[in-house]
């Protein structure tokens, strides 16, 4: 009989590790074009840019996680959609600067490394950066014992992409008057999961495996709705269609709308412009939140917002099949919800 090694009785085996690891290059190949040199292993991922046709390309980056939506999947056994989650909330970090993607990285932390969840999540990752043109080339997988609690693991993201300077979506040139369009989100997407856990599974004890009142799909479903990826819808639209875009993630409408404004303007969010999906309604009458703070935790309803010139919104609506959610307006900043 083999005798196991000191650091597989450790907690940590390496020789696992590298097995689980041999199948990542055959999962990550569709992501790679001609940019991408090197393999999968390296010290460091190695990407040859092509800035042709810009005049002065800007790399933009942005790092994120999934938060405690984490705890849904360990709950359910389905861990494929947090990759794809993971990716497309990076990428559209950094589109509402009007940025396209370049390149990926990952890390995973587990106390012990299952593989089979390994993979799920790795073919998630795989599968959005194919979807969005965006090269899988780099990551890191930690076997950290004592870390986690069995079964459980975290996951973050790094994405790297590039703007032509002068397409740069900063805001500056959002001006009282412009309009807000809003993209419609599919659900909690990335945030807020911690209150909605404590409403729908602590306080209500709604089951996971079984529709919740007013819903069609089992709540765990639900719950793990994938975050869409908005990039294309965004780099369809003719220049100068938009003046800005904000991502509607942690902090909602409340937090995210004031961080493309410029000084002296605000923005009017009128609430009865859309029909807010039932997953919230049931979270706030689960837990009697106030409204004002439903809408500071959770998207309700908008995955991004687009400030857009009053001449240019039935254009953007249609090739967007956004909705008018409000508009620009003189003040000192911040969002009315009226």
């Amino acid at each position: 009989m083999k005798k196991q090694k000191a650091y597989a009785a450790a907690g940590v085996d390496v020789d696992l590790g590298n097995q689980v690891k041999k199948g990542i290059h055959a999962m990550v190949a569709g992501t790679h074009g001609k940019e991408v040199l090197g393999k999968i292993g390296g010290f460091g991922g190695l990407f040859r840019p092509d800035f042709r046709g810009m005049k002065d390309p800007v790399l933009v980056s942005s790092v994120d996680g999934v938060g405690t939506k984490l705890k849904i999947a360990f709950a359910t056994g389905r861990h494929d959609t947090i990759g794809q989650d993971l990716v497309n909330h990076c990428i559209n970090d950094i589109a509402v600067i009007g940025a396209r993607p370049l390149f990926f990285l990952d890390y995973i932390g587990a106390g012990k490394l299952e593989p089979a969840v390994f993979r799920q999540i790795l073919k998630g990752f795989a599968k959005a950066c194919q979807a969005g043109g965006c090269a899988l080339i780099g990551g890191e997988t930690a076997q950290m014992p004592g870390m986690y609690q069995p079964g459980e693991y975290d996951v973050a993201g790094t994405i790297v992409g590039v703007v032509d300077r002068p397409k740069l979506l900063d805001g500056s040139k959002i001006r009282p008057g412009d309009l807000l369009v809003a993209l419609p989100a599919n659900g909690l997407h990335t945030n807020g999961y911690s209150l909605a856990r404590k409403v729908l599974l602590e306080k209500m004890r709604l089951p996971l495996d079984k529709p919740a009142p007013g819903m069609k799909l089992p709540l765990g479903r639900e719950l793990l709705r994938i975050h869409p990826n908005y990039q294309p819808l965004l780099a369809s639209l003719p220049a100068g269609s938009i003046h800005g875009a904000a991502h509607i993630t942690g902090g909602g409408l409340v937090d995210n709308l004031p961080r493309i404004l410029p000084p002296g303007t605000r923005a009017i969010v009128c609430r009865p412009a859309w029909k807010v999906p039932p997953i919230f309604r049931l979270i706030q009458e689960g837990g009697r939140i106030p409204s004002d703070e439903m809408y500071q935790v959770f998207n309700m309803g908008v995955g991004m917002v687009l400030a857009v010139p009053p001449a240019r919104m039935q254009e953007v609506i249609r090739r967007t099949k956004g909705f008018p959610i409000g508009e620009i307006a003189p003040g000192p900043g911040g969002v009315h919800l009226v």
